[in-house]
């Protein structure tokens, strides 16, 4: 059974949007004043382990739109891994190795964790994300926290009624003060 993990870059304040240069946001690009060698092979190898990317609409087109021009073991490891893509809107996917998620995603999503293999990684994609944590499907989130406060933005849990309690399973803090915290939702059976 495949682990379905979100990885996120996140400020104090929980913004995810912008990090890497939107032109919609205010402060985009907050993540370049905080990149060092360490958090870059933390990525490399978080996605190296991986064996399935799990995106929305957004960020699949901004991957895509990115991606395939680039070389490099993080770039051909990006471009030749599959990846699902939830999308009422996209009928073609011209991104390798894409394939378009339709239909009850709960269950495709549950479908897809069912199968033997790696780990499903899921970056960006909001409103994605927010349907994944409330169905109960993420076995793990490794949130890459940057010491910086926006102040506005889009952020990475959403309003809500409800309590959702977490188990801090390990940390990391980089010399540049960024830091990967990493947690279960309780009762997860994840290893």
């Amino acid at each position: 059974m495949r682990k379905l993990i979100v990885t996120e870059f996140v400020t104090l304040d929980g913004v995810m949007e912008a990090p890497g240069g939107e032109e919609t946001h205010p402060h985009t690009g907050w993540v370049f004043d905080y990149i060092g060698e360490e958090q870059m092979e933390f990525k490399l190898q978080e996605t190296l382990e991986a064996e399935v990317q799990l995106v929305g609409r957004v960020t699949y087109e901004s991957f895509a739109g990115a991606w395939p021009e680039r070389q490099g073991e993080f770039a051909d490891k990006m471009n030749s891994m599959p990846k699902y893509v939830v999308t009422t809107t996209l009928d073609e996917l011209e991104w390798e190795n894409s394939t378009p998620v339709r239909g009850d995603i709960a269950a495709e999503v549950a479908k897809l964790k069912s199968e033997e293999g790696g780990p499903i990684l899921v970056a960006g994609s909001r409103t994605l994300v927010h349907f994944l944590l409330d169905s109960d499907l993420v076995d793990e989130l490794r949130l890459m926290v940057f010491p910086v406060v926006l102040g506005s933005g889009k952020r990475l849990f959403p309003d809500s009624p409800d309590k959702t309690p977490l188990e801090l399973v390990d940390t990391t803090t980089f010399a540049t003060g960024v830091q990967v915290s990493t947690y279960r939702p309780t009762g997860s059976e994840a290893e």
